[in-house]
């Protein structure tokens, strides 16, 4: 049910001009013969995973791991459409393909059941909204929506919009919990950077997880901010409990 709504839900805003933030263009998916070794060690072992997840959830069935492999593949060739040239000291996280594991698609491929051309004719929609460029990281690596300084700089709008007003609302609604980061010398910008890149993997349940996309996508990018804020309030006895300790 959730795959059919979000499916018709961003097909039916991506046919709109004004709600279509980024212009990708066309893209026409590569050959499906797309083997595990032709991605990084990294994005293997979240392909691994990704899969064993989706089996204990029934999600999946034995040949997800062709199907992801094809997703994933087709995502970096589609989104290096969209990127610039940079000439930049920080040459490590400037590299042409994105450093980390494509966390956003591989969860859009389980609420899809494993299909996926579902899954890709999905993403491409999804890529023209602006809740992509906080939804799914991957999407704005040295893309060229970006104002050259920012990609430069290497750091993701996330970090600097989502994060940045997480520590504003945190402040105000939380102080106790803001003034426990602030002892420890961390941040809870980094911790939400954290949930956000692995999409919540590891952080919640599956369902949550599904609630998470579903409320950001239906609701706007705002939610993101929201869902960190209520996980720190639910999360504030445990957290002021540790800075006693």
């Amino acid at each position: 049910v959730l795959a059919e709504l979000i499916e018709k839900f961003v097909s039916h805003l991506s046919e709109s001009r004004t709600d279509c933030y980024f212009n990708t263009g066309s893209y026409k998916a590569m050959d499906a013969d797309v083997k595990k070794e032709n991605l990084s060690s990294v994005q293997q072992l979240g392909v691994e995973m990704t899969v064993r997840y989706g089996k204990y959830l029934n999600l999946l069935k034995e040949d997800a791991e062709n199907g992801l492999c094809f997703v994933l593949m087709n995502c970096e060739e589609f989104l290096k459409q969209q990127q610039r040239t940079v000439v930049s000291s920080l040459d490590g996280c400037l590299q042409e393909h994105y450093a980390g594991y494509d966390w956003f698609a591989s969860s859009i491929f389980l609420i899809m059941s494993g299909d996926r051309e579902k899954t890709l004719r999905f993403l491409q929609q999804f890529s023209r909204l602006l809740v992509s460029a906080f939804l799914w990281l991957p999407r704005l690596h040295l893309s060229m929506h970006l104002p050259v300084t920012t990609v430069e700089y290497g750091i993701h709008p996330v970090y600097f919009c989502s994060a940045h007003y997480v520590e504003l609302l945190l402040k105000a609604e939380l102080p106790l919990v803001c003034s426990a980061f602030h002892m420890s010398g961390f941040t809870a910008s980094q911790i939400c950077l954290q949930w956000i890149t692995q999409c919540f993997w590891n952080y919640m349940d599956w369902s949550e997880i599904c609630h998470y996309i579903a409320t950001c996508i239906f609701l706007g990018p705002d939610y993101q901010i929201y869902i960190c804020i209520s996980l720190f309030r639910h999360l504030q006895q445990d957290i002021l409990k540790h800075t006693e300790a």
